[in-house]
C-alpha cells in the first residue's frame, strides 16, 4: 500500500517545517480517520437502477462519461446532476469489477458494457429482485 503522506512528507522537507514531524501515534491517529472515511463510502448506497440506466445506456455503442450524463437526465435519472464526479466513481468501480470496459479515444475514455456486464443485464431484466441482490453485493463489497 502507497504511503498517502509522500507528498506531504516532501513538502515539508523543502519548506520552513523541514524540522517538524509528527509522533508515531498522531501517525496512526490521521491513517485511522482515513481508513474509516473510506470504509463509510457511498458506493452501497447507490440505487439500483442508476446502476441499470448507465448499464443500459452503454448497451449498444461506447459513451463517454458525458454522453452518460446527458442520457442518464434524458431519462430523468438525476442522481448526479449537481456531482457529476460520482458518475466517474461509479464507472471506475463498475470498470474495476468487470462490469464495463473502457478505451482511451481523442483522449476521450469511452466505456461500453462487456460480456459480464451483458449478463447482469439481462438477468436484471428476467429476475430483478435477484439481480438486485447480487448488484448491491457486488457494490458494497466494493466499498469495504
Amino acid at each position: 500500500m502507497n504511503d498517502p503522506f509522500t507528498n506531504l512528507k516532501s513538502s515539508m522537507k523543502k519548506s520552513i517545517f523541514k524540522d517538524f514531524s509528527f509522533s508515531n501515534e498522531r501517525k496512526n491517529a490521521v491513517k485511522e480517520s482515513i481508513r474509516m472515511r473510506q470504509s463509510q463510502s457511498p458506493f452501497h448506497s447507490w440505487k439500483i437502477e442508476t446502476i441499470i440506466a448507465i448499464l443500459e445506456s452503454v448497451q449498444h455503442e461506447s459513451k463517454d462519461g458525458y454522453n452518460i450524463s446527458t442520457q442518464l437526465f434524458q431519462k430523468s435519472e438525476h442522481t448526479f446532476q449537481k456531482n457529476e464526479g460520482q458518475l466517474y466513481s461509479l464507472l471506475h468501480l463498475l470498470e474495476n469489477k468487470e462490469i464495463l470496459h473502457s478505451k482511451w479515444i481523442n483522449k476521450k475514455k469511452y466505456y461500453s458494457l462487456n460480456s459480464k456486464g451483458g449478463k447482469y443485464l439481462a438477468t436484471y431484466k428476467q429476475d430483478k429482485s435477484k439481480q438486485e441482490l447480487s448488484l448491491k453485493h457486488l457494490l458494497e463489497e466494493a466499498s469495504l
